[in-house]
């Protein structure tokens, strides 16, 4: 066993861990936190998808023992139903979502893409930029359209919060 220390959803945490097991693992039964969502394990449907000091990855082909000293934000740390983040305000607003299971893994790439897109100061991203950047994930319910819609009604959102903080300055 290995005692992995990391950050969780800003907070510090631990567990006891056998080198094999895997970050999925880790979060989902020894810290509870199951909006971390299994789909394929192997890493083709996205659904796990965690940031891993802001970059997206895979939980499920990560081992939890290299997340060690890292920040990890799960679906669970972005926001909640009385605070969203502005990612989760806009799927909401777009309905991009249909059973929700592959929600969480979206949402964390569209805040790593839009996140990467702000620091290059980019602006919007148009439909074929969206396609591309959420083409790793899957989803068994919709047509795409609606999760690109929300990824774009996202954009404008974190661009009209940048906007407001900028003009406060």
């Amino acid at each position: 066993m290995m005692r992995v220390e990391l950050t969780v959803n800003g907070e510090p945490r631990w567990a006891y861990v056998e080198p094999r097991r895997m970050l999925s693992e880790l979060l989902r039964e020894d810290l509870g936190l199951t909006g971390t969502h299994l789909g394929c394990e192997h890493g083709v449907c996205g659904a796990c998808t965690v940031l891993i000091d802001g970059e997206p990855a895979r939980s499920c082909l990560t081992l939890a023992v290299q997340a060690r000293g890292a920040s990890v934000t799960t679906i669970e740390g972005l926001g909640s139903p009385s605070d969203m983040h502005p990612v989760q305000q806009a799927f909401y607003e777009s309905m991009s979502f249909q059973c929700g299971f592959c929600t969480p893994g979206f949402l964390m790439t569209t805040v790593a893409y839009l996140t990467e897109r702000a620091a290059d100061g980019d602006g919007t991203p148009g439909d074929d930029e969206i396609r591309a950047a959420i083409g790793g994930n899957l989803c068994r319910c919709t047509g795409y359209q609606s999760i690109v819609d929300g990824v774009r009604r996202a954009a404008e959102l974190l661009a009209a919060a940048d906007g407001a903080v900028e003009g406060k300055a």
